[in-house]
């Protein structure tokens, strides 16, 4: 059986990937969705009055124990029946992919711009971002997006499907989910959203530097390495930076820079080495993302081959 596994990740992996290829997100009820809601619906309930900080944490820990860990164990529990385990990993990877999602947000982006419809551009934009769309360069903004995502939405849950199976890949997918709810630095969620934001960093610390390299690899490799090494460190975002700054590097464009939030501008370092992006830079990024995917199948299939 442990000459098995390698070849199995490699076709569970190759069946989830051409799901998601050809059916994209499930249109009448997504999963992510209905997490959203149970999400929200606890936060509701655990997240208290007039408490102390460190009792606020505390509060946000419990809802992400009480938010993951059932969901993890239910999709472990599924994975290891005989009849259908291989089926539950399949669509559990599936659930928990990006490819087609992230193409779905960019492509249009391009599409408008491409027709000169710029304020449809930044509405198709906005749906990509959490900054304000009427203060950025949105093809700046979409590249950036695209190979942020392609950790967060691919890349990361590919990995955690590789280590953990299908409980990976769910866990991975809903701490992401968590992350982009309650993960933010305001009053709010600066010590609710602590556990959610500082998990969502420990799952990310190998993928995004294995995206980063992936990246590398695809693009100009010795210019994606320097910017990698050089600029990431100062990114505010440990998984973030080595990411954009690889994939800017690889593209030879420059991300960054400053960026209007809630009203608030906020300085952000350059990323990247090279020009501005331009509309194909959109397509460009894309084009690193699925190509990365291919390669991450191609050597789990050469492994698998090579241990049958």
């Amino acid at each position: 059986m442990v000459h098995v596994f390698p070849m199995m990740l490699a076709l569970t992996s190759l069946s989830a990937v051409l799901l998601d290829r050809f059916l994209g997100e499930p249109r009448r009820f997504h999963p992510l969705v209905g997490f959203g809601r149970l999400a929200a619906a606890l936060e509701r309930r655990c997240y208290g009055g007039d408490i102390t900080p460190v009792a606020r944490r505390v509060r946000g820990a419990l809802a992400v124990v009480l938010l993951l860990v059932p969901f993890a164990l239910t999709a472990a529990a599924l994975a290891a029946l005989p009849a259908v385990g291989t089926v539950v990993s399949v669509v559990a990877l599936y659930f928990a992919l990006g490819l087609r999602s992230l193409h779905d947000h960019a492509r249009p982006v391009a599409e408008a711009l491409r027709v000169g419809n710029e304020a449809e551009a930044r509405a198709r934009v906005s749906l990509m971002v959490s900054r304000d769309s009427a203060a950025l360069d949105v093809t700046r903004a979409a590249t950036e997006s695209v190979l942020e995502n392609g950790n967060d939405g691919v890349f990361g849950a590919l990995f955690w499907f590789a280590i953990a199976g299908a409980p990976g890949a769910i866990l991975y997918r809903l701490a992401n989910t968590l992350d982009a709810m309650w993960g933010y630095r305001n009053d709010r969620y600066l010590h609710f959203g602590w556990a959610a934001a500082r998990l969502d960093d420990v799952l990310n610390y190998l993928p995004a530097r294995l995206t980063a390299l992936t990246y590398a690899v695809l693009g100009r490799t010795r210019q994606a390495l320097a910017c990698w090494h050089s600029q990431a460190p100062d990114w505010d975002s440990p998984n973030a930076g080595p990411v954009m700054a690889a994939g800017a590097g690889a593209l030879g464009v420059t991300i960054g820079g400053a960026a209007r939030y809630a009203g608030e501008w906020h300085e952000r370092p350059i990323l990247g080495a090279g020009r501005a992006p331009v509309l194909d830079d959109i397509e460009r990024a894309l084009r690193l993302v699925r190509h990365g995917v291919w390669l991450w199948l191609g050597a789990w299939f050469i492994v698998g081959a090579w241990h049958a």
